[in-house]
């Protein structure tokens, strides 16, 4: 039995044989790695509300980036950083990747781009991941959230990120990437990928903090607020 195989029946979940295992879950991730770094080679970047966001990191402050899942293509642009913990030992921005064959693609794709994957669903696991992610955390990683992720509500803010903010002390910042040009897929968040040779603008929210004695409820109303105001803008900038 193949090592790929031993460590998927661990796992809990048959993703198949080796062959299929390469395909799906190597080459498949690969491929797509190099097309979405391809075509942010051709994007124009540009950034806004960036410097409280650079100042936290500076800092040694955690960050937990937030946003909408159809906006999720080019948001590693949007974590330009790479930080050491004190034992040299290398960090930066964790996502949650869900617990399903899906997931484990997103894992081996955004692995290339340097993001570390936390796995879980918001399903009966909920609270294992919710769990898996305060200690990434705690472990001197920023984490990437799609706080509407992984099959919606679209544009619904589900309160993990605010619970991880409350447990952990990170700031949670309203995240949103702007395209000049996007094909819209037909998804059921509606997932834009920008056009070759775009403008694309990654604009930050300002920073807040759930207090570990505080009601969520209003900070997710916020946040989704904030979410739904930036959704506003961002398709203005498109045409």
């Amino acid at each position: 039995m193949s090592r790929e195989r031993v460590q998927i029946i661990d796992r809990g979940r048959p993703l198949g044989g080796p062959l299929s295992v390469w395909v799906n879950f190597r080459l498949v991730p690969l491929v797509a790695s190099i097309l979405i770094k391809t075509l942010a080679y051709t994007l124009r970047i540009a950034r806004e509300g960036f410097q409280p966001v650079e100042d936290l990191v500076r800092e040694g402050d955690r960050v937990v980036l937030s946003f909408y899942h159809r906006r999720l293509v080019m948001m590693p642009q949007a974590y330009p950083f790479r930080r050491r913990t004190p034992l040299g030992e290398p960090r930066g921005v964790a996502i949650l990747s869900s617990d399903s064959k899906d997931g484990e693609r997103s894992a081996a794709t955004w692995k290339w781009f340097g993001i570390h994957a936390v796995r879980g669903t918001a399903g009966d696991r909920g609270a294992q991941a919710l769990v898996k992610m305060i200690r990434a955390v705690k472990e001197g990683w920023d984490l990437g959230i799609t706080v509407d992720g992984p099959r919606g509500p679209r544009q619904q803010v589900k309160g993990g990120v605010l619970a991880v903010s409350r447990k952990t002390g990170a700031w949670v910042i309203p995240v949103c990437v702007a395209y000049e040009r996007a094909w819209k897929l037909r998804t059921w968040d509606e997932m834009l990928v920008p056009k070759p040779f775009s403008k694309v603008i990654v604009r930050y929210g300002a920073p807040f903090q759930v207090p570990a004695d505080g009601d969520e409820e209003p900070h997710r109303a916020r946040l989704e607020r904030e979410l739904d105001a930036f959704e506003t803008w961002a398709e203005a900038q498109s045409f």
